[in-house]
């Protein structure tokens, strides 16, 4: 019996998932995509989970596209025609970066090595970043003929700016975790020994923390992004007035006056 592709354990109310093809970098292929896109789902209609951390085997957290997959490796006939790479794009990516922005708790990325292409901008596409100072994010597209996915194109610019994102696209060059924190493309660079016990801590921080509202706050920003200051501004008017009904406002005020801890349990 074949390994799992997707190792998942949970403690307390944060579940852990490790891409687990270790002996590939934990490159994407069809089969692991979706195993990690049904995973997500699970979790999403799981009340017990509170906060997702995802991760990898061994010692890369995702070198991308595994290229020998057949819906995108080109066929070896000179006569063949082309592979349609949107394929690929609309049945597994699109839909992973859909789920992962939209999951009702917060996903933390722990990326223990490297994180090449579409494995970086999954990480990207994370709430919060922490990194193994080993660790490097690299937009390696470029290198094969393409540009970058899995939303990269429209992460990129919003985190580091058109120069940055230019130039990490363009030449498509190795950056290391320290430079990625003081770029503002991620967010806490940590020693390699240290990642597990501060993304745990990072993601059981989040958990105790009233999830309906971060996950609020995420969708708040995005959203924002593409609106004027006048229709943030109705918008921001909406969504409290949405969170000041929810348990979870009435119990953190009671707690504060309280002066205890607040038990959140909206989700």
């Amino acid at each position: 019996m074949s390994d799992p592709l997707i190792l998942s354990s949970q403690t307390g109310s944060v579940r852990t998932l490790s891409l687990n093809r270790p002996q590939s970098l934990n490159s994407l292929n069809s089969v692991l995509l979706q195993a990690l896109l049904d995973e997500l789902d699970r979790i999403a209609s799981d009340a017990t989970v509170r906060c997702v951390v995802l991760t990898g085997a061994g010692r890369a957290f995702c070198a991308g596209q595994d290229l020998a997959d057949p819906l995108v490796a080109p066929d070896a006939a000179s006569d063949a025609a082309p592979k349609d790479l949107g394929v690929m794009i609309e049945r597994f990516y699109q839909p992973l970066v859909q789920r992962i922005r939209s999951m009702p708790t917060p996903v933390v990325a722990a990326v223990n090595g490297v994180a090449a292409g579409a494995g970086a901008n999954i990480a990207l596409n994370c709430d919060i970043v922490i990194a193994a100072r080993g660790a490097s994010f690299i937009q390696a597209f470029s290198k094969i003929g393409l540009a970058p996915d899995t939303g990269g194109t429209w992460l990129l610019p919003r985190l580091v700016g058109r120069a940055n994102a230019l130039g990490l696209t363009l030449l498509g060059d190795k950056l290391s975790a320290e430079d990625a924190q003081r770029m503002g493309l991620i967010w806490r660079c940590v020693d390699d020994a240290a990642l597990h016990d501060e993304a745990q801590a990072m993601a059981q921080r989040l958990a105790a923390m009233p999830t309906q509202a971060l996950v609020a706050t995420r969708r708040a920003l995005d959203s924002a992004q593409l609106l004027s200051m006048e229709a943030a501004l109705s918008a921001e008017t909406a969504l409290q007035r949405e969170l000041g009904f929810a348990h979870d406002y009435n119990e953190g005020v009671a707690a504060f006056i309280a002066k205890r801890t607040p038990a959140f349990t909206d989700r």
